[in-house]
């Protein structure tokens, strides 16, 4: 590295200083071969080599995606070959005599976060390098990212911070938290761009590293403890989570081993993250990446602190109605925000399970994620509309636009005012039926919406989402104190728990499958299948359960149940665990009463069997649907083709709910379905009396339900879904505009 910084310092041109570079690189790491290649008016260009044929310097040209080296550079990644002709991507350059030369490693050299050039090295025996030389690779890639930015030789299309294109666009994205929002474009951070990477001193380095973790776990703690959203919940097991990674004794390590290399703080701390960007590119697992996403955050946050900027659009204040754009937000950064002024979120990355997501849906602050180039698509102080439900991004909108948000905004919050005014109203018919309407929650903060929206209680409380923002097991003292204070909100309103249903695609950082991975998940070993698999926890669960709800009555209800038997086999987990505290003289629950989700087709096949034994049924139609068309509805070009409307799935439905209510069994639908105004709507027209739907789409339900006459509506539906008719929705839809039925989302 020493050597390195000499080349660097020199008074020589740029072109004899990379010459220099992979003549030095090769013989450290005794290789025949090492060459670099930058990007130049959108093409990685041969600079300088060591090995190959000289004739082909500033003559070899790759696109980005081409060949090994344009791989690298497109995707970001690390190549590690012990035969390069094997990989997919491999293009053989005649020109530059490669052809000898069998394994193969290159690095990305990365400025702004983006691949700017490609560092590689080549044998002529095939071998796989050694961590240590790729971790050497990737540290003078850091180094040679200053060196070409000194020397103008970075493409500056590449590395442009702003948009070229001032125009008006529209952006799609993933639905992240629901809602919309109007304000001006707020970048969450200034770019920290390194210019010193090579250290004077490694010690005064790893003193200016010590002091700024000291700082950042100060303010970790500080915002932990100042975090308000009234009464604690999940996001609480968010920022311990978080918190416990600012204490991560191995990140700091990596950091230390990185300045021992020679690196300046700020290039150790970014030398360890780039590595982790990389790794999370390459992981499958949505929820490990999640965490890692909480690892970038603080190191962000670590770098600005020994930088000296560490002021984000937090610090300086927000002036006005603003929309944050990010290319990902930890939890901690997005608790710095005035909630007065933030009124929505834009990321390039995000996903679902992130804790962000769980911070922002507790704040009321709507997001929507993987916008793909918004940070160079807007510019600061840029008008933008978002409306996550059609999951779209306005920036710079037009006059025309401008109006039409406006005035849907406008709309919605007449609307919301209409449905709040309408919370102590029930939901009875215009012919005296009264529809039971529940909401899903999954949070303590949810909870509140019982009083807000005036629902009958939670028809679903999904138990694992504590299992799932958790970076260990809860313990079982953790679920029953969720459980107990979801009770005691809910007063004498019912609750219905819904045991953990984790595995498949809701992975578990802490909790692994021995089996290989799955290729269809969803269908896989996850829910109840999992659970009475580890006996373990549906004890603790149970135990969890009845403990919280002693005095009460406790409802509950086992996922993804197929055959009659895994219900029983559910149940008695339950009864022995009772029967295991009642021995103590533990106080208990004045009634259980056991219910199962129907979402495999199969156990419709045997209700019969099944009714006697339950108190009630709800019909999961998320899964149900998917399962009814063998249809994956995580897959984008599916999403829209099947219709809950089908006459299969109605029929399907039908079935169900006539042979639940002759055997007197209470059934319902607790999935998305039932939240859209027009499927409840023929829902109701099955003859079906209990919904539980998201706390949103509350208000819109309850005002369709009291505008409808449930003998028209049966008339009506009962005939269609019998007839088979195709166009069902369109014709529900003409007879509810012709009869005055309020379908306004």
């Amino acid at each position: 590295m020493r050597n390195l910084n000499a080349v660097i310092a020199a008074d020589t041109a740029a072109q004899a200083k990379l010459n220099q570079t992979v003549q030095m690189i090769g013989e450290a790491l005794n290789s025949e071969v090492c060459s670099i290649y930058l990007l130049r008016d959108g093409v990685l260009e041969l600079f300088a080599t060591r090995g190959l044929n000289q004739s082909a310097v500033h003559v070899t040209r790759l696109a980005m995606g081409e060949g090994l080296v344009g791989t690298i550079a497109a995707n970001i990644e690390t190549l590690n070959l012990a035969e390069a002709a094997a990989h997919p991507d491999y293009a053989y350059k005649p020109e530059t005599g490669e052809e000898r030369y069998h394994s193969f490693a290159g690095v990305p050299i990365i400025r702004r976060e983006r691949a700017v050039g490609v560092l590689c090295v080549q044998h002529a025996a095939s071998r796989g390098y050694d961590e240590i030389e790729i971790e050497a690779l990737q540290t003078v890639a850091l180094v040679l990212s200053e060196l070409i930015a000194n020397a103008n030789l970075i493409d500056e299309h590449a590395s442009a911070s702003g948009p070229a294109d001032q125009s008006a666009q529209t952006l799609t994205g993933l639905k992240l938290v629901d809602g919309m929002a109007k304000g001006v474009a707020v970048f969450h951070q200034p770019r920290i761009v390194i210019e010193h990477t090579v250290a004077e001193d490694v010690e005064v380095e790893r003193q200016r590293v010590y002091t700024a973790f000291v700082r950042m776990r100060e303010q970790i703690d500080r915002m932990a403890n100042q975090a308000e959203f009234g009464g604690g919940g999940e996001h609480d097991e968010v920022l311990e989570t978080y918190r416990m990674f600012a204490y991560d004794e191995g990140w700091s390590r990596r950091i230390n081993e990185a300045i021992d290399s020679g690196l300046t703080a700020e290039a150790a701390i970014e030398r360890v993250q780039q590595r982790t960007r990389m790794r999370m590119r390459q992981i499958d697992d949505p929820l490990l990446r999640d965490r890692m996403h909480d690892l970038e955050d603080l190191s962000n946050r670590l770098i600005r602190i020994v930088a000296g900027q560490m002021q984000t659009a937090a610090q300086t204040g927000l002036r006005q109605d603003s929309i944050l754009i990010a290319r990902n937000l930890g939890p901690a950064e997005l608790l710095e925000y005035d909630k007065r002024r933030l009124k929505g979120v834009i990321l390039e990355e995000g996903s679902l399970t992130a804790h962000v997501i769980i911070v922002a849906r507790a704040m009321g602050v709507p997001v929507l994620g993987r916008v793909k180039d918004i940070r160079q698509r807007a510019s600061e102080g840029d008008m933008l509309l978002l409306d996550v439900a059609r999951g779209i991004a306005h920036v710079r909108p037009g006059t025309a636009t401008l109006d039409a948000f406006d005035s849907q905004l406008a709309l919605t919050r007449k609307r919301r005012e209409r449905f709040a005014a309408m919370r102590d109203e029930a939901p009875v018919t215009k012919d005296g039926v009264r529809i039971e309407l529940m909401m899903n929650a999954g949070l303590r903060e949810d909870v509140a919406a019982l009083d807000l929206t005036g629902a009958d209680g939670i028809g679903l409380f999904r138990t694992e989402f504590q299992f799932l923002v958790s970076a260990t097991m809860p313990q079982r003292e953790r679920q029953q104190r969720l459980y107990r204070d979801v009770l005691d909100a809910a007063g004498n309103r019912p609750v219905i728990f819904r045991t953990v249903d984790i595995g498949g695609d809701k992975a578990l950082p802490y909790m692994r499958n021995d089996a290989e991975t799955e290729e269809n998940p969803a269908m896989g070993w996850r829910a109840l299948r999992l659970a009475l698999g580890r006996e373990g926890l549906m004890k603790a669960q149970a135990r969890a359960l009845l403990e919280a709800g002693a005095g009460r009555t406790l409802n509950v209800m086992f996922p993804l149940v197929s055959e009659p038997w895994e219900f029983e086999a559910a149940r008695a987990i339950f009864v022995e665990q009772r029967n295991w505290l009642a021995s103590r003289g533990k106080k208990l629950p004045n009634a259980i009463r056991y219910g199962v989700m129907l979402e495999v087709p199969a156990l419709a096949e045997m209700l019969d069997a099944l009714l006697p034994h339950i108190d009630f049924l709800s019909i999961g139609t998320n899964d149900l649907t998917q399962f009814l068309f063998a249809a994956d509805r995580a897959d984008p070009r599916l999403a829209e083709r099947y219709d809950w409307l089908s006459p299969a799935v109605l029929r399907f439905l039908s079935r169900i709910i006539v042979q639940s209510n002759e055997a007197r069994v209470p059934v319902g639908v607790c999935g998305e379905m039932g939240g859209r105004t027009l499927e409840a709507m023929a829902l109701i027209g099955l003859g079906l009396r209990r919904l539980s739907i998201t706390p949103t789409a509350i208000g819109s339900v309850k005002a369709m339900i009291r505008s409808i006459d449930t003998r028209d509506l049966e008339a009506v539906v009962q005939p269609l879904v019998r007839q088979g008719n195709r166009d069902i929705r369109q014709q529900l839809t003409e007879w509810a505009e012709g009869q005055g039925v309020e379908l306004g989302v």
